[in-house]
C-alpha cells in the first residue's frame, strides 16, 4: 500500500497525550496498545530499545487500545494507567503493567499504585468508580477512526505502520521518516514538551 494510502491518526498528537520525548523531535511513533496483550508484551522492550537508540530525535507517543472481548483485564489496566497520570506517575505505571502483564487484576493493580506512591484511596475510587473510562474510550475510539483493529498498531509521524514492528524494521521505518524529506512530509502538529 503507499504512503498516501495508508491510514493516518484521525486524532493528531496534541498536549492532552502521553508523550514521552522532546515536542520538537522529528519523529513521532504512536503506539495504541493493550497492557494484557502478549504481542504488546513483546514490543514493549522493542519500543524502549528505540527510544534508548533514538533519545532526544524521537517523540514516543501511547493511546489505549483495550480490546476487552480478549483481554478481561485490559480495560481496567488502561484505567489504572490513566489513575496514575492523573497522579503525575503516567509512565512508571505504564511500564510496570507492561512488567507483570500476568497480574493485573484490581488488587494487583491498587498494589502498583502503592508500590509507586500514589495516593492509594483516590487510585482505588477512582478504579472502582471508572472515573478515567472516557479518557480510555476515548483514546480506543480514535483509534477505530484511525484504522485500528487490533494491537499493538503503530503509526510514525501519523502515518499508519503496516510492515512488521521487529526491532530493525521499526528502525529503518522511523529513519526514513527522519530524513529531511520524509520529516517535512509527515510531520504531524506538535504537542507540548517532556514527558506526560
Amino acid at each position: 500500500m503507499a504512503e498516501d494510502e495508508r491510514p493516518r491518526l484521525a486524532l493528531p498528537v496534541t498536549p492532552r497525550d502521553h508523550a514521552d520525548g522532546p515536542a520538537n523531535a522529528v519523529v513521532t511513533l504512536v503506539e495504541y496498545g493493550d497492557y494484557e496483550c502478549p504481542h504488546c508484551g513483546r514490543a514493549y522492550p522493542i519500543v524502549k530499545e528505540i527510544q534508548r537508540r533514538l533519545d532526544a530525535r524521537l517523540r514516543f507517543v501511547f493511546r489505549n487500545f483495550p480490546l476487552a472481548e480478549a483481554h478481561p483485564h485490559a480495560t481496567h489496566a488502561a484505567e489504572a494507567a490513566e489513575g496514575a497520570a492523573a497522579q503525575g506517575r503516567f509512565w512508571e505505571m505504564h511500564d510496570t503493567l507492561y512488567e507483570h502483564q500476568q497480574a493485573l487484576d484490581d488488587p494487583h493493580l491498587v498494589a502498583y499504585a502503592k508500590s509507586l506512591g500514589l495516593d492509594e484511596s483516590r487510585f482505588g475510587h477512582e478504579l472502582a468508580s471508572h472515573a478515567h473510562g472516557p479518557r480510555v474510550r476515548e483514546d480506543f475510539l480514535s483509534g477505530v477512526r484511525s484504522g485500528v483493529n487490533g494491537t499493538p498498531t503503530f503509526f510514525i509521524n501519523g502515518i499508519r505502520h503496516d510492515a512488521s514492528w521487529d526491532l530493525a524494521t521499526l528502525l529503518e521505518a522511523l529513519g526514513a521518516a527522519s530524513t529531511p524529506a520524509g520529516a517535512s512530509r509527515r510531520r504531524p502538529p506538535q504537542g507540548g514538551p517532556g514527558r506526560r
